[in-house]
């Protein structure tokens, strides 16, 4: 059943306890500050005349001077922040400019304004929407959390066309913990590190912005708790577990000490946890397994640093074509990888290619998006259908390589002809630029294809005679075997990694590898879920790449484990399939030290 609050049975404790998504490991308890962001500016929609066209869409370029001005500031404020953090804002207040900048935003509402015939105002609320309903239909899920980016741009253009700004968070008290419905990046550059403990929201998800936020400054935090701030006062005793994704509201005496305990323990976890930060990753069986990042943006580096990863198992590309008016160039994105490839100072780099479909780059491309974009026309489908974008990327890539080791990752593969078409593009694009004189990798970079629709893995063992290297994305192997959208609150409680039949799909890829004898990784939320690393290496998988925050843990799971004990337990789970032995066999695989 969906998450709901569960009340206390104590008389004199209303303890309410909300579960949702952890975001940001630890444990904090404080006071709670509620944030109630959903109170939009309300707009009344009015009709003008042919003759106040022009004066409306000058209003509205006015209206978003001002309010790139305003963002400029938050900037700015996000600069006090620590590096990691505040370059992760600066990136996401940076495309705000860029939406208030003559983007595709600012030219939809001038049309509107004038096809229309209605204030800039209501234009600006009816173009956000728009855009807001695309960006939510789309499966990437770091793209479809940027919707609240769309939206918080859009109260700031209304706000500067002379109605009352949206409130911003001020006035913390000490141990605060912000309750939310959702943060937007105007919100997050306000908040004061030194006086903020946790975060919880009622929406997001692993990928907003205020996520990333969370895990820069290594605040416990909880995302898509429902019903949680409309049941929650200034003032209130509260603990965040950004372990589990629990969250208790005006705790009873027993739960203050229980979590007071966990506290210290995982404080004193995490020093230790720092100890390992050099130590290579073996079981206590002698098997050496190959700990990577997952990265979306360039400062996120210094987190790879710190988390002692071997190198970046997943690279997303995305950041440098979202928000732009026109595609960026081959020199454009070598100059973004080329600072990558130095920094990671020959440790790999695995760069997936551009993840999105017409939905998104549609203007660009002039491509309207299908009826369906996320069955559609998306990841390596789009790619060979525009090819001047994967050449120009490709390139860039290529270049890229000779500075140090990339591999090429292909997102939605799912026939072998798609590989060896990349193939040979990637091998003209290689003879023209040597012919340009340019220094590229040499040889090409080794080329991988995601395990990420059913039917991939069900022809793993075809695709591992083309690949080079499997990565397997749970996340989205997970959400197609089952038909569930796990941002859906109504069925997110079906999302279930450890079904047998996505257990099945795992193993059989993982198996196709091996006897191709090409690596695998996992590259999903179950690679950073230290509670799983067990079943993920007893199905012979050597290479786990995560967010750069769970890999510490993740070490230390591999160190404690005995996998020759655990690995026929693990094959065990794929012919269960009642959840009560399921849970039995999964503490028995626990227990394998």
């Amino acid at each position: 059943m969906k998450n709901k609050a569960k009340v206390s049975g104590d008389s004199e404790s209303r303890e309410r306890v909300f579960e949702g998504q952890p975001v940001g490991a630890g444990i904090s308890i404080g006071v709670v500050h509620r944030y109630d962001s959903r109170a939009v500016v309300q707009v009344r929609e009015r009709r003008i005349p042919l003759t106040k066209i022009r004066v409306e869409q000058h209003r509205l370029l006015e209206a978003a001077t001002k309010a790139a001005e305003y963002v400029s500031d938050l900037q700015s404020q996000a600069q006090r922040m620590n590096s990691a953090a505040g370059e992760e804002l600066g990136y996401i207040l940076d495309a705000h400019l860029q939406m208030l900048s003559g983007s595709r935003l600012v030219r939809g509402v001038q049309k509107r304004i004038a096809s229309e015939r209605i204030n800039a105002e209501a234009a600006v609320v009816k173009e956000i929407g728009l855009m807001a309903e695309a960006f939510a239909a789309m499966e990437d899920q770091y793209l479809s959390e940027r919707i609240s980016d769309i939206r918080e741009v859009g109260r700031r253009l209304v706000a500067s066309l002379g109605h009352a700004a949206p409130a911003g968070i001020d006035d913390l008290p000490k141990n605060a913990v912000v309750v939310a419905d959702e943060l937007s990046p105007a919100d997050t550059a306000l908040l004061d590190p030194d006086r903020i403990v946790g975060l919880a929201t009622t929406l997001g998800g692993v990928e907003s912005h205020m996520a990333i936020v969370a895990r820069s400054l290594g605040l416990p935090a909880v995302v898509a708790a429902p019903g949680l701030i409309d049941d929650v006062k200034n003032g209130e005793a509260i603990i965040v577990d950004g372990s589990t994704g629990k969250v208790f509201v005006a705790p009873s005496a027993d739960t203050l000490r229980t979590y007071r305990l966990k506290r210290a323990r995982f404080l004193r976890s995490q020093q230790s946890l720092k100890k390992l930060k050099s130590v290579a990753a073996v079981t206590k069986d002698g098997f050496r397994i190959h700990l990577l990042a997952n990265i979306e943006l360039p400062s996120e580096l210094d987190a790879v640093a710190a988390s002692g990863a071997e190198g970046i198992g997943l690279f997303r590309s995305e950041f440098m074509f979202l928000n732009r008016d026109t595609l960026p160039t081959e020199d454009q994105q070598f100059a973004e990888l080329s600072q990558v490839v130095k920094k990671l100072a020959g440790r790999p780099l695995t760069i997936r290619i551009l993840d999105v479909g017409a939905d998104k780059l549609g203007d660009s491309v002039g491509l309207k998006p299908g009826p369906n974009p996320v069955l559609g026309l998306r990841g390596i489908r789009f790619a060979l259908a525009h090819r001047k974008i994967l050449m120009t990327q490709l390139a860039a890539i290529l270049r890229a390589g000779a500075m140090g080791p990339v591999r090429i990752l292909l997102p939605m593969v799912c026939i072998v002809d798609e590989i060896k078409e990349v193939r040979d593009i990637m091998a003209r694009v290689a003879r023209k630029l040597r012919r340009r004189g340019a220094k590229i990798a040499d040889p090409l970079p080794p080329v991988g294809v995601m395990i990420e629709i059913p039917g991939a893995a069900l022809a793993a063992d075809a695709l591992a005679a083309e690949a080079d290297f499997f990565a397997i994305g749970t996340n989205d192997l997970t959400q197609y075997t089952l038909a569930i959208d796990r941002s859906d609150e109504q069925v997110a409680y079906l999302y279930n990694p450890l079904h047998p039949a996505v257990m099945r799909l795992i193993q059989f890829s993982a198996e196709a590898a091996s006897a191709a004898g090409i690596p695998v990784s996992v590259c999903g939320e179950m690679a950073g879920d230290e509670r799983l690393t067990p079943i993920l290496l007893g199905f012979g998988i050597t290479e786990l790449s995560m967010a750069p925050a769970n890999l510490p843990r993740v070490k230390k799971a591999v160190l404690d484990l005995n996998l020759a004990a655990i690995t026929g337990r693990v094959r065990r789970l794929t012919s269960e399939s009642d959840p009560a032995r399921l849970k039995v066999l999964l503490d028995y695989i626990a227990q394998a030290k």
